[in-house]
């Protein structure tokens, strides 16, 4: 299986950090339409990928 950077992002450790930070803002803009994080989300089980979805919002994939 591919291996994705998304656990180990430095802008999603900074989110889950401070939300409301800037860093942390601009990464949850960020993956509304980042391809690597579509893949990741896509990459990982349903009961994962839930668990995903609550803590950072739904997004279609």
């Amino acid at each position: 299986m591919k291996q994705y950077n998304c656990e180990n992002c430095k802008l999603r450790q900074k989110y889950d950090a401070n939300p409301k930070s800037i860093a942390g803002r601009f990464w949850k803009w960020h993956i509304k339409f980042c391809p690597g994080w579509k893949s990741y989300l896509i990459s990982k089980t349903p009961e994962e990928r839930e668990a995903l979805f609550r803590t950072y919002g739904r997004r279609n994939i």
